[in-house]
């Protein structure tokens, strides 16, 4: 029996090499399917990558569109508020022409007090509009004359042979909004 048992333990250990070795196939097939499954999942998890990707590329450039928006409308409204500006400033202009006139009439007078009150408001209106942005355009005579910062109202005889090419005389001053000259300075040329 001994000898039976030992044969069939023979035989069992065969049929369970042979079992195991079937067992090894399949598992050799499942780990096969499994990498399949893994090359698969690989797969998917790549396509999730481009799709986050792609949604990532489309969600910053909607961003930089934005922003790029945001900054335009700023842009925008500064310069609105600063036309705003220039056509007020404009329409005070002549106001402060009017009030450099009266000072240096009213200075020809010999009434001290109304000199002073006068240019005590004719400073109080120059300082508002400097600080809304108004400054001079600052050209005076014996400038070399430059027609991007004047206006030529007419040319006359040079009272010298070095006031040729410049300013005689200046008209009527002239004004800018920050970098932007919103009045020209109306000059006389010598020629």
């Amino acid at each position: 029996m001994f000898k039976n048992f030992f044969k069939n333990k023979s035989n069992m250990t065969t049929e369970n090499t042979e079992f195991d070795q079937e067992i090894d196939d399949v598992t050799l097939e499942n780990n096969a399917n499994g990498e399949q499954i893994i090359i698969e999942e690989l797969s998917v998890e790549e396509q999730l990558a481009q799709d986050l990707a792609k949604e990532k590329d489309k969600f910053l450039r909607l961003f930089a569109e934005f922003e790029n928006y945001k900054r335009r409308t700023t842009k925008e409204r500064i310069e609105l508020f600063k036309t705003a500006n220039q056509e007020v400033l404009l329409s005070m202009l002549p106001v402060l022409d009017d009030f450099d006139r009266a000072i240096i009439e009213i200075s020809k007078s010999e009434d001290e007090l109304l000199a002073k009150g006068v240019e005590l408001i004719h400073e109080k209106l120059k300082s508002t509009l400097v600080t809304k942005g108004l400054e001079l355009v600052d050209v005076k005579a014996g400038d070399a004359f430059n027609a991007d910062f004047a206006e030529a109202i007419t040319q006359i005889p040079a009272p010298s042979d070095d006031m040729k090419g410049k300013i005689v005389d200046v008209l009527e001053k002239g004004y800018k909004l920050g970098d932007k000259i919103i009045r020209f300075p109306k000059v006389v040329i010598g020629g």
